[in-house]
């Protein structure tokens, strides 16, 4: 068959430079086993890629693994908001609110395109509520020295009936108003991992740490066995010191360093739920309370919005959570609980995910009550394991847990410049509309042109300069962003599962044809790639039916 990759495109793909290029299984597995690393890292999470790109950049030689692919877990199935975490100085959580409000203005430097402002609207029902969201915000915005022109406003009910008809007003005074900002998740954790990599560490996915090992009581490294099909690599990897940054499975890692080490995690699960925006006329994040009381959102992006969160615990960590209808119908009815539209049904969703948050532990606390700090935990043999936090407060978790690296290697102090290089996709100049436009200029539609420059940032004026689409997408998922199988494009490198037209079905054929082509796939194992991915995407609408 025909393939869509001309030789000269394709030999140019292959030569280009690229920060992430994981295609070559054995030497990637052969550099694992080459040399005694001074940090090993288990998890490519949004923490374990942070701490991976901070610790290259102080230069410790450093490795990154994975049993799946980079993000696959907690970090592609968040909400997709950087943000201060407002409703945390209720609980009294000031120190998390303090560090996640200064991190949301370091990131708009860092990656402008995976942090774009979206006004956060909070309807208000009494003169009560809106002094007590008033006293908050002072608050918010001065342990995150929130720039004037970022500060919140006060809405009429004349404003909030005219900026945001769809939201039901008979019973409102106004709105607070103030602005966070919309990411990638995903992405955001893949430039960290791309940037470690330049920076020179070894990042191997789909490679998992099947067991510790030990020297003199101290664990000294971990045997990787990789998990692709019909790869049965195995290799041993040394390292100074191994860091615990599984997520959710970080319990699990401690337990093979000490098969007697307490529980530390209490799993919670959030499930998201996407309509087309035309069905939800949504223009800014509009928050509001669940009948029970919860805080639930509604966030445009593209031509859908999505909503969101549930907050259950859960008993054991999966990259897929089961969700249940009761998930589905809490979030339907608390929709139409705010909403002054046509009801919302199971008909009119578009797409939906949940994932497991790993928090830490608190016994007698509800989900939502649960500390959302983070920890770091040293076990008997070493190892350095850090769950909890935010996503908003990756990098500064890093930061701290790479001072402790390089305290055990009795190095002085050398903090990283994690803060002063962008990342990659993040090095533009001037507002985003101005790549958008550039990228229209190139032939890409409006809403394309917009998807684009918020997915790939300054990267996207070169890779859609000779095309656009699936197959440009899935070139560069391979040759630049360690994509390996047509799954990890789909859902986590192009987001196509969750915000394209029918889950991205039309997107599969021409990039498993692509991917095929530079992944030495067999006709057989990419009609696999494509069946498993209209698998997956059969099993979720099904929990609609």
């Amino acid at each position: 068959m025909e393939t869509p990759l001309s030789k000269e495109k394709k030999d140019k793909l292959k030569t280009k430079s690229t920060a992430l290029n994981l295609t070559d299984r054995e030497q990637g597995f052969s550099d694992l086993g080459a040399e005694t690393f001074d940090v090993l890292i288990i998890g490519a999470g949004i923490t374990g890629c942070g701490i991976a790109r901070d610790a290259a950049m102080r230069g410790l030689r450093t490795v990154l693994v994975d049993a799946a692919d980079i993000a696959s877990g907690t970090s592609s199935r968040s909400s997709k908001l950087i943000h201060g975490g407002l409703r945390y100085l209720a609980q009294g959580q000031v120190n998390v609110v303090r560090e996640a409000a200064n991190e949301r203005r370091t990131l708009r430097f860092l990656a402008p395109h995976l942090s774009q402002t979206t006004l956060m609207v909070i309807p208000a029902r009494s003169k009560k509520a809106i002094t007590g969201l008033r006293a908050a915000m002072w608050t918010y915005e001065k342990l995150g020295k929130v720039d004037k022109d970022e500060r919140h406003e006060i809405w009429e009910l004349k404003d909030l009936q005219r900026e945001e008809s769809a939201v039901k007003s008979e019973k409102c005074l106004g709105a607070i108003v103030y602005p966070e900002y919309l990411t990638d998740d995903t992405r955001l954790t893949l430039a960290n991992a791309r940037s470690a990599a330049s920076h020179g560490a070894v990042v191997v996915t789909y490679a998992k740490a099947g067991q510790l090992t030990f020297k003199d009581g101290e664990v000294n490294g971990a045997q990787i066995t990789s998990t692709l099909p019909g790869d049965k690599r195995e290799v041993t990897v040394k390292a100074h010191v191994v860091v615990n940054a599984a997520g959710p499975w970080v319990d699990i890692v401690r337990e093979m360093e000490d098969k007697n080490a307490a529980k530390k995690l209490q799993l919670t699960k959030g499930i998201h739920l996407v309509f087309d925006r035309s069905r939800l006329p949504v223009h800014r994040t509009i928050i509001w309370n669940a009948p029970d009381g919860r805080s639930l959102f509604a966030v445009p992006r593209g031509e859908y919005v999505y909503i969101g969160t549930t907050d259950t615990f859960y008993p054991e960590p999966e990259y897929r959570p089961d969700i249940t209808r009761e998930d589905i119908n809490y979030l339907i009815d608390s929709a139409n609980y705010i909403f002054d539209i046509e009801p919302l049904t199971t008909k009119d969703v578009v797409s939906l995910w949940g994932g497991i948050r790993p928090l830490l532990g608190a016994e007698g606390k509800s989900p939502s009550e649960i500390s959302r700090r983070d920890e770091v935990m040293k076990g008997p043999g070493g190892v350095a394991a850090i769950a909890g936090g935010k996503l908003t407060s990756y990098r500064s978790m890093a930061s701290r847990l790479v001072d402790l690296c390089e305290e055990r290697l009795s190095r002085k102090p050398s903090p990283a410049p994690t803060e002063s290089q962008p990342l990659p996709g993040g090095d533009f100049t001037g507002p985003l509309a101005d790549l958008i436009a550039q990228l229209e200029q190139q032939g890409l539609s409006a809403i394309e042109a917009e998807r684009t420059a918020r997915l790939y940032g300054s990267e996207a004026l070169d890779l859609f300069s000779n095309g656009s689409g699936p197959e440009a997408e899935a070139a560069f998922a391979v040759t630049h962003e360690g994509a390996l199988t047509l799954e990890d494009y789909w859902v986590r490198r192009s987001s196509r599962a969750y915000f394209d037209c029918n889950g991205g079905m039309d997107a599969l054929e021409p990039a498993a044809m692509v991917m095929a082509e530079l992944l030495d796939w067999t006709d057989e194992e990419r009609d696999r790639q494509i069946d498993l991915c209209r698998q997956q995407r059969g099993e979720d609408m099904q929990l609609l039916n």
